[in-house]
C-alpha cells in the first residue's frame, strides 16, 4: 500500500540530520525541539533545538519559559509546530505512554530518534491524537517527488 502525504513526513535530509546530532549531542539525555514550519502547509522549515529541562536519559520537558518564547515566535512568524522530536536513549524509537500522555498538538508530526546504539540510529515519526498513535513513513524532500 502506497502512504498518501497525510499519513507521511517529508523532510528535508539536513532537518533530519539535525535532529540526529542533537540527539547524539545531547546523549546519554535526552533531546528535545521543534521544526516549525508556515502554518497550514505541513512543511518543516525552521529547526528550532530546545533545552531538556528534565536534563534526563529517560523524560523530556520543553522548559515552559522556553516554549511560551517559541511558541510566541511562531505566531508572530505565521508558523506552526510541524515537527515535534525528541530522543530515547536506552529504548526504540517509539512513543512512551508518557510521550502520548502529553501529546498536545495533534496536527504535528513526532518524531521520535533513538540513540541506544551508537552506530545505529532509529528515525521514525508518529501522529499522536486523542491517545491513538499512528506511524507514518518519512521520506526524504528529495525523494518525495510523485511519480
Amino acid at each position: 500500500m502506497r502512504a498518501t502525504l497525510a499519513d507521511m513526513l517529508i523532510l528535508p535530509g539536513a532537518l533530519r540530520a539535525a535532529i540526529i546530532e542533537h540527539a547524539r549531542k545531547d546523549h546519554p539525555d535526552e533531546a528535545c525541539g521543534v521544526i516549525a514550519g508556515p502554518a497550514g502547509t505541513d512543511r518543516p522549515e525552521r529547526f528550532i533545538p530546545m533545552a531538556n529541562a528534565e536534563r534526563s536519559p529517560t523524560f523530556y520537558r520543553f522548559d515552559s519559559v522556553e516554549q511560551f518564547r517559541v511558541w510566541r515566535e511562531m505566531d508572530e512568524r505565521d508558523e506552526e509546530p510541524v515537527v515535534i522530536y525528541h530522543s530515547h536513549t536506552a529504548t526504540e524509537a517509539y512513543p512512551s505512554r508518557t510521550d502520548i500522555a502529553y501529546a498536545s498538538e495533534p496536527g504535528a508530526h513526532y518524531v521520535v530518534v533513538s540513540t541506544r546504539d551508537p552506530d545505529e540510529i532509529e528515525f521514525r515519526s508518529f501522529r499522536i491524537a486523542g491517545g491513538a498513535v499512528t506511524e507514518e513513513e518519512v521520506r526524504d524532500l528529495a525523494d518525495a517527488a510523485p511519480e
